[in-house]
């Protein structure tokens, strides 16, 4: 049996991960690809990243719709991918491989695909496999029809693509990758779990197609959709499979008895067709309550449950209190949401108090979730100090992790494993690095009153408008504008000490003179210097704030090709120095125009890092909104006076569970507020939010007491407008996104025009703003001029017939 080094360093090793150099056809098929005696340990992965260790997917997608490379070059890469991560599975002793968990760009749309539910205007006729063209257009829009609502996958930083469904719609078998991906593996010698996202869940995550009324439930197509799971379920039964997963994480929500009633009803129609194979419903992200917990065990035809034993800890009472004889339980002990070595004698402890409950043959040691949300392999980072990264664990090392729990379960201990692992935990636990007890008193005492500005908004709005004099409808971009190759390039290289301090700050101010240049001849009123200097939102400012980490290639799947590299926060976090106002003020130089200052809110960097788990969430973020309030205050005293303080991520951040949620907002909204409460009445603050349902946290939103927020609206189809419309009133200004920037797609004035007239039915036009739905960053300046250029010409005619009325 393979043996584990006992040092630290190697501790925290892992499989190296490199392409092979051979197809799927290749000689590798014959090729033995596990150990035996490992895999009779009982250990399970509920999914792994599939962008790989370097984004190799995340190249061969954008290469591939930008023209440059085949279908077929593009699913060799993904072939490859998948071989390798199975492989990877398979020789760290995972005994319950997961297979269809990879995605060309999402799980949610994989199945849209799979039962066929293509909305009308892509125009597929129905009958035979969805294709790429299909697939992508669905995702990404296309010259003529706008992509399909993507929205965040419960409350991570993952999106999902949010299928559109009506009482008409036909479902068939339109794509059969689950089945496909099952076989590939198996040729290659890996017998695989296969993975769906389970029925109820699907349709929980599903929204009325346009035009549906609202009494419409779309829990009603159970029947309709249910006979083309049968088909799969048949087809992987045929092909040898004897596990088969289903992801039912909306058990873990604040279900109705109908709803849950519908998971009776689902799998009981589903029983005959599964008989035979092992059944597993995998639940994750949150505690299960009690009536979802009564209803999952009582299943029939059901031979194992998974739980999130990491953020469900009252979960483990339920499974004390009385777990169905002769069931599986596969126990999520190990954290698939975040970064930080697992305590393995803890996780241990609480597997051996679970096996009196269940049967030593009935735990399986598990994730917590997919390891989807965590970094691919520390093996790839050559820059973390030796002591911080014997602290980690990303998904390669969670998987040594929950086989070495396995193995011990088995009377198999790994005794130099458990002790590099407390040794680490001990390194971590008395570091000097992560403490500052003048941050922690600072932070602490910020708990003792409300901060918020000392006038209302509306007075504010009219001494701003005295001072900064907009038209009505104002035009504004989010902050960021396309990030070239050249840009990347000039970082890179200033970031290798290759070009000097000078001639990197050369490049950066032509490249922010040149964004100045183009917003005003497109005459945009409050403008962005366009962050050429910025990697990314968060990692920007971590990297400038002390106790922050950063990777080399910790990059983590946000949406389709979108990988983002979450910082690191392992200790109390102060701002050092001014990290922004260099360049917010050299960019109004620029301009007579209002420039804003660009910063990233306390939640946003806190829900978008990988964050500290010694501390409660909110202690950090306190830390986070001090150091900000330093920046906005400095800002404010160069001449800054439009501020916008980004909270992109405040909704995701939100509990799932309704008995949780008001605690989080109270002080995430109180962070937010700390950041700007003594700046001047005329200084404008501004916050931004994306890609999220922020219709049940509106009053959250109007207590972050923001003088404008801009919010994405239009891949939603103006879902956000609603709120408005049933009486919500909203005193302050608001920009709704009137186009999608995730698309590559330029919307006409026309639609433009059509959206504002949409806004200014609901809202009061000297509140409105006219803005993208998102930053430009990713999008190309051959698609932001002309719709840009929309934008404002849409805006100037609104303004024009608004001055006839």
């Amino acid at each position: 049996m393979r043996q584990i080094s006992p040092s630290l360093v190697s501790f925290h090793s892992s499989l190296s991960f490199s392409f092979p150099t051979f197809s799927t056809n290749s000689r590798f098929r014959t090729l033995p690809c596990f150990n035996l005696q490992i895999r009779a340990m009982t250990s399970h992965i509920v999914g792994y990243p599939r962008m790989g260790p370097k984004r190799e997917l995340k190249f061969a997608l954008e290469s591939f719709w930008d023209g440059k490379t085949s279908a077929e070059e593009l699913q060799k890469v993904a072939s490859d991918l998948r071989l390798s991560i199975w492989k990877q599975m398979s020789d760290a002793g995972i005994k319950y491989i997961p297979s269809n968990t990879f995605s060309y760009y999402d799980q949610v749309l994989d199945t849209t695909a799979m039962l066929g539910a293509v909305p009308s205007r892509y125009g597929w006729s129905g009958g035979g496999e969805i294709g790429f063209d299909i697939y992508f257009s669905m995702a990404r829009g296309n010259a003529s029809v706008p992509a399909m609502e993507m929205t965040k996958w419960f409350d991570t930083n993952y999106h999902y693509i949010v299928p559109e469904l009506g009482p008409d719609v036909e479902f068939s078998y339109a794509s059969h990758k689950a089945v496909q991906e099952y076989k590939e593996a198996k040729t290659l010698g890996v017998d695989t779990v296969p993975v769906l996202v389970g029925p109820v869940s699907y349709l929980l995550l599903s929204k009325p197609a346009k035009g549906v009324g609202k009494s419409f439930s779309l829990l009603a197509l159970i029947d309709k959709i249910l006979p083309v799971y049968k088909e799969v379920v048949a087809e992987l039964k045929a092909a040898g499979a004897s596990w088969i997963q289903f992801d039912e994480p909306t058990l873990v929500m604040d279900l109705d008895s109908k709803n849950l009633c519908a998971f009776t009803h689902a799998y009981k129609e589903l029983e005959s067709s599964v008989s035979g194979l092992n059944v597993l419903i995998e639940t994750y992200f949150a505690d299960i309550p009690v009536e979802a917990y009564n209803t999952v065990t009582a299943l029939k035809g059901v031979t194992a449950i998974g739980f999130d034993l990491v953020r469900g800890s009252k979960t483990l009472d339920l499974i004390r209190n009385g777990f169905p004889s002769g069931k599986y339980l596969f126990a999520g002990v190990v954290d698939g949401r975040n970064i930080w070595a697992n305590d393995l004698d803890a996780s241990l402890s609480t597997l051996q108090a679970l096996e009196g409950t269940v049967g030593k043959d009935k735990l399986v040691v598990s994730t917590s979730c997919s390891l989807l949300h965590t970094a691919v392999d520390l093996v790839n980072e050559t820059k973390l100090d030796k002591e911080l990264k014997s602290w980690l664990a990303f998904a390669a090392q969670k998987l040594l992790e929950v086989n070495a729990l396995a193995k011990t379960l088995s009377g198999l201990k790994d005794e130099a494993f458990f002790s590099a692992n407390a040794a680490a935990l001990a390194s971590r636990r008395s570091s000097p690095r992560v403490t500052n007890e003048a941050v922690q008193k600072a932070a602490a005492a910020l708990k003792s009153y409300d901060h918020r500005r000392a006038t209302n908004v509306s007075a504010r709005l009219k001494s701003q408008q005295r001072k900064l004099n907009l038209p009505v409808l104002p035009t504004t971009t989010i902050g960021s504008f396309p990030q070239t190759p050249g840009l990347r390039k000039v970082r890179r290289e200033y970031k290798a000490n290759i070009i000097s301090e000078e001639e990197y700050v050369k490049a950066i101010k032509k490249e922010i003179e040149e964004v100045v240049k183009l917003q005003e001849e497109l005459d945009i009123d409050v403008l962005v210097h366009g962050e050429p200097e910025r990697n990314d939102m968060v990692e920007y400012f971590g990297e400038q704030l002390s106790g922050f980490a950063f990777t080399v290639n910790g990059w983590v799947q946000s949406y389709g090709s979108r990988c983002v590299k979450p910082p690191i926060i392992y200790g109390d976090v102060s701002r050092p120095k001014a990290i922004t106002v260099f360049w917010s003020t050299l960019a109004q130089s620029m301009t007579k125009r209002p420039m804003k200052g660009m910063l990233t809110g306390p939640a946003t960097i806190l829900n978008w890092s990988f964050v500290r788990d010694d501390q409660h969430r909110s202690e950090t973020c306190y830390q986070i909104a001090l150091a900000i309030k330093n920046e906005v205050q400095d800002l404010e005293k160069a001449g800054i006076n439009v501020i916008q303080i980004d909270e992109a991520a405040l909704r995701e951040g939100l509990p799932l569970r309704k008995s949780e949620q008001a605690f989080y907002l109270d002080w995430a909204v109180h962070s937010f507020r700390i950041t700007n409460c003594e700046v001047q009445d005329t200084t404008q603050i501004h916050t931004h939010m994306c890609y999220s349902n922020f219709n049940d946290i509106i009053h959250s939103i109007i207590d972050m007491d923001a003088d404008v927020i801009t919010i994405e609206n239009s891949r939603s189809d103006e879902k956000l407008l609603s709120v408005f419309r049933e009486g919500v009133k909203y005193g302050a200004g608001i920009g709704p996104g009137v186009y999608d920037i995730h698309s590559p797609r330029i919307p006409s004035s026309l639609e433009i025009c059509e959206r504002i007239n949409k806004m200014v039915s609901v809202l009061e036009t000297n509140f409105l703003w006219i803005n993208p739905d998102c930053g430009l960053k990713t999008r190309k300046y051959s698609e932001v001029k002309p719709a840009l250029t929309n934008m404002v010409r849409a805006a100037k005619t609104t303004r024009m017939l608004l001055a006839k009325c």
